[in-house]
């Protein structure tokens, strides 16, 4: 049937998890590192112990358990199953919102979010219909057999998906290629979005023009992201099967190749636990693992990553016009300033450089997270239709 939308619940392969343990257990380590930091990438000690947990005490069932309280669902569009999840607030009149994920993360950034989204303690008027769909190649969702599943594509499946909701307009949300996705839902469909909240947004820096303190170590900090910490993404865009094999046959390399992400990309004082539990980290890279997504994930990188960079080096092309809420958290690489952000992104309604927060805002630091949707929302919502 055209259009269906099917309740989806998470199972427990337990053959599966066996096999995750034992593949642990019998694990080829290489040498340690010759360094005494992250320099040279995961440290075996710490890697070692995050995988004996992972072996050992990591409870996927409770897991699974707890996120089958929440609303699972799948539906077909344009050939493909997507899995989403979809909570709409108890509120009436709520502002239905789409939010999407990059990599290497999930829907599960967003799981502390949810509640207090779509059923605010507070005013009514700060309360969502939240959908959040995973992408394709990730999580739940199918696995795209064929080329073409790039961010535009993606942007035109969710607006299919919110037409199929009931929802005519809504508020869209990302970070990483959530990001990109969000701009482009916005530049295909302007007539359709309340707003989009970015962050951050994609504009490139402007090395020409005299720069401030921050603008200075924002272009310092995104020189050395290239330098040192962008090989993975050069191996995604290039090779991305090459790796995958890797990335689906070790759960010792699927780890190691997240984690090192999740350890740099986050704000927190050298201890990665002080923002995400040993369990939240485990519960994203447990997904990758028993739905064998390594490989499917990082083709979206083949697909798009050309279209990223040519946003994020021309600073004039493929406006937005419709309102712009932008959030820049401190440990995020990119941090475009406001003046950057303004060539490309015409209406900005919001603008808000946090104090406290890395690459993935709404997992580690959900109340920051929710207070900026919120403050977004607020400048986008539509005038009240008179009586």
């Amino acid at each position: 049937m055209p259009n269906r939308i099917d309740p989806f619940v998470i199972g427990v392969d337990g053959a599966a998890l066996d096999d995750l343990r034992d593949r642990l257990r019998r694990a080829r380590w290489p040498e340690r590192e010759t360094v005494n930091d992250w320099s040279q990438g995961v440290p075996l000690g710490y890697l070692q112990d995050l995988c004996g947990y992972w072996a050992g005490r990591y409870d996927w069932p409770a897991a699974a358990a707890r996120l089958n309280e929440l609303p699972h669902f799948t539906t077909s569009i344009d050939g493909l199953d997507i899995h989403f999840l979809h909570i709409r607030s108890p509120h009436q009149g709520a502002v239905p919102l789409i939010m999407t994920h990059g990599w290497p993360g999930s829907f599960l950034e967003f799981e502390q979010a949810l509640g207090p989204l779509t059923d605010p303690r507070g005013d009514a008027a700060d309360a969502f219909d939240v959908v959040v769909p995973s992408l394709p190649g990730y999580g739940f969702s199918g696995k795209p057999a064929s080329t073409g599943w790039d961010v535009h594509r993606i942007a035109r499946a969710w607006a299919t998906l919110m037409t199929r909701l009931g929802y005519d307009q809504f508020l869209a949300q990302g970070s990483d290629w959530g990001t990109s996705v969000s701009t482009s839902l916005a530049l295909q469909f302007p007539g359709r979005l309340l707003g989009i909240h970015v962050v951050p947004p994609l504009a490139p820096p402007d090395r020409a023009s005299d720069l401030t303190v921050r603008e200075r170590a924002a272009v310092a900090d995104l020189d050395e992201r290239s330098r040192t910490g962008s090989g993975y993404s050069a191996e995604h865009g290039t090779r991305p099967q090459t790796i995958g094999y890797s990335l689906v046959d070790s759960p010792v390399g699927l780890c190691a190749w997240i984690v090192e992400k999740l350890w740099a990309w986050t704000d927190h004082p050298g201890d990665l636990s002080q923002v995400l539990t040993v369990d939240q980290v485990l519960d994203n890279i447990t997904l990758y693992w028993l739905t064998g997504t390594g490989a499917s994930s990082a083709r979206l990188y083949w697909e798009s990553i050309a279209q990223v960079t040519d946003w994020f080096t021309s600073a004039t092309s493929d406006a937005v016009t419709v309102p712009a809420g932008c959030s820049i958290f401190p440990r995020e690489v990119p941090r475009p300033s406001r003046r950057w952000a303004e060539r490309r992104f015409t209406n900005i309604v919001h603008w808000n450089e946090l104090d406290r927060g890395g690459h993935f805002a709404a997992w580690e630091q959900p109340g920051l997270f929710i207070n900026e949707v919120r403050a977004v929302a607020r400048c986008c919502r539509p005038p009240p239709r008179p009586s």
